[in-house]
């Protein structure tokens, strides 16, 4: 039965059309984009363990770490293997965290927490952020930043669909817990049934995608495409990197530190997306902002999240990989500076500024495939897109510890207000400054790192074109 999940099983017949693949990997990305829905239950959690804000947000920097370490410990294995058993992986590993992280809070032992939905879960968020990114690459060879955009907007439009669920599941298995009262929490048991739930949910979802992806033949390419004009463009090579190769040149590394402050900047902001809103209008203890307004807030950072996705990523087609990147950190920059001093004088314009911000974030998770594959050749992209990707393991840690360790010490949850956020603002301006010096200096890899032409074709994977065909 494993078999089927073979690459040689997935190969697209003549004909198939390449727009069937965007649903497959939507389908995975969807689900293993929940990990950006946690602040919904996060208090609820803080009440359950009887811990401070770090300790839970811990469970979330944890399953970015190794997010980001499975991505690049099994980036090459994913290539050789296929999106199929890479993907079927995936929803093994994400069901069993959700199931594990069930059992440490029905027990309240937070450590089963961490090793569930933390290292169990970010194995599964690893292998299957990449696995639908690589494959609609080869499929969108004339249109990388619109395909990596395509996989990834997906995983940032997760929490839009994990946010609301989750509050009503909560308020069906605990009555007494009020999603629009802020200072209710659900109980251990409706925690529970809830990670349950999900798990359960997200493997089925996840499992349409496994048996629907499919990989294309060698020799296929859009109708129309001509590879010399994608490479003619400024930074885009007509070689070949390897991974072992990519990871030794200053633009890898330049542009790891490109992805870990763009993410850094974002990625502590959203995970406190829910308390952050209702603290920022918060006046003589109480908030003007009401629980489920916060979680509807969430749910639209995440709608701007999984636009920029796609929106950004499709124009760096247009503009170029450098140039967008200026436009996500220079003006990223701009906009945390006036979130600190002014956000907090009108709801309209915080959540403009959030929404803005947050679909920059995600869309330089989208154009961040794009920008490698412009670099290094579509050889191994997928390997070194893992390899890159342990900059969005170390955002995952510093962007929460950032923010979470300035608020714990400007008091408790619940009491904070948007003076407590600023000092987290200012470095976040600080790092975002880092990033665009860092992009600036991208150049493109020196001919000595390239893989020998051997009569490999760039554009198709190590095999020659023999026929042009149609399903673009």
């Amino acid at each position: 039965m494993l078999s089927a999940l073979d690459r040689r099983h997935t190969i697209a017949p003549p004909g198939y059309s390449r727009w069937l693949i965007p649903p497959a990997a939507l389908a995975v990305h969807l689900c293993i984009g929940q990990v950006y829905a946690t602040s919904v239950y996060k208090n609820s959690l803080i009440a359950h363990f009887d811990s401070g804000q770090t300790a839970i947000g811990v469970i979330f920097s944890i399953a970015i770490v190794m997010l980001g370490l499975s991505a690049a410990v099994a980036g090459t294995w994913v290539e050789a293997n296929g999106p199929r058993k890479a993907m079927f992986v995936s929803a093994c590993f994400w069901a069993a965290g959700f199931g594990v992280g069930a059992l440490g809070i029905a027990t309240s032992q937070l450590w089963l927490l961490y090793l569930g939905y933390g290292v169990l879960g970010g194995i599964g968020l690893g292998i299957g952020y990449i696995s639908p990114v690589s494959t609609l690459i080869k499929w969108f060879p004339d249109r990388p930043g619109l395909a990596t955009g395509l996989a990834i907007m997906g995983f940032g439009g997760g929490a839009m669909v994990a946010s609301p669920l989750s509050r009503q599941l909560l308020s069906l298995f605990d009555p007494a817990y009020d999603p629009s009262n802020s200072g209710s929490t659900a109980s251990g048991s409706a925690l529970v049934w809830l990670f349950v739930t999900l798990g359960v949910g997200y493997f089925v979802i996840m499992m349409f995608g496994v048996f629907n992806v499919r990989v294309p033949a060698p020799d296929w390419r859009p109708a129309g495409f001509d590879p010399a004009k994608v490479a003619a463009r400024p930074m885009v090579t007509t070689a070949n990197v390897s991974a072992a190769n990519a990871v030794r040149t200053r633009s890898f590394w330049l542009l790891w530190v490109v992805l870990f402050c763009n993410v850094t900047a974002g990625i502590g902001i959203l995970e406190q997306a829910s308390p952050m809103i209702q603290d920022f209008f918060r006046d003589g203890g109480a908030s003007s902002v009401s629980v489920a307004a916060a979680g509807g807030f969430v749910g639209l950072l995440s709608l701007f999240n999984m636009a920029g996705r796609f929106v950004w990523s499709s124009t760096s087609d247009v503009i170029g990989r450098k140039p967008i990147y200026v436009v996500y950190l220079g003006v990223g920059l701009v906009l945390y500076l006036v979130l600190a001093l002014v956000g907090q004088t009108a709801p309209a314009l915080f959540v403009l500024l959030a929404c803005v911000i947050l679909s920059f974030y995600g869309g330089g998770f989208a154009t961040a495939p794009a920008y490698l594959r412009d670099l290094f050749g579509t050889f191994e992209v997928g390997a070194i897109h893992g390899r890159l990707l342990t900059a969005w393991s170390a955002a995952g840690v510093a962007g929460p510890l950032i923010v979470n360790a300035f608020l714990d010490a400007q008091g408790e949850p619940g009491t904070l207000t948007a003076a407590a956020y600023r000092p987290a603002l200012f470095t976040m301006v600080g790092v975002l400054a880092v990033g665009l010096v860092a992009n600036l200096l991208i150049r493109p890899v020196p001919r000595r790192f390239h893989e020998p032409a051997s009569g490999r074709d760039e554009m198709t994977h190590g095999q020659p074109v023999t026929a042009e065909r149609s399903g673009s």
